[in-house]
């Protein structure tokens, strides 16, 4: 009895659900690594980790957008790099389980696991003290006048 259940629940897996979903999941551990170390790395908007960290990202058929910030340097964005899962190619002509595997985001995996990013320390102006601005919005200009 055992030998039918096993080959059945096999079959009932892969054409009730969606293959990428079943067989690779749902998210990738994904390791961010910044220079300097101590940057705060978002997804979304959303604050994920700290530098150096590894974060599960939830795989998405859009693509992420990822941020790295750290005081004092500027902003790095970037997307995650991604390809088509080919796992999901076992759900043959099942729409059912590509629409799982569609909406679960597991059609698509992320390749790269490993992003170790140089920032840049952020250039920022001198504070100007000007002695006097003169604002023309005629020809819609300001000039501003400083002593050294």
């Amino acid at each position: 009895m055992r030998k039918i259940i096993t080959p059945l629940v096999t079959i009932a897996t892969i054409t009730l659900f969606g293959c990428g979903t079943v067989f690779t999941g749902t998210r990738d551990n994904i390791y961010f690594n910044s220079n300097p170390s101590g940057a705060i790395i978002y997804k979304d908007g959303l604050e994920l980790c700290k530098t150096p960290c590894t974060f599960s990202v939830k795989r998405s058929v859009n693509d992420p957008l990822m941020e790295m910030k750290l005081d004092g340097y500027q902003t790095r964005v970037f997307t995650l790099d991604k390809s088509f899962n080919v796992v999901s190619i076992l759900n043959f002509g099942n729409l059912f389980g590509w629409g799982i595997d569609v909406l679960t985001g597991s059609v698509m995996k992320y390749d790269r696991k490993n992003y170790t990013l140089d920032l840049t320390i952020e250039k920022k102006l001198n504070a100007i003290h000007p002695t006097k601005i003169l604002i023309d919005t005629k020809n819609n200009t300001v000039d501003l006048y400083t002593t050294k």
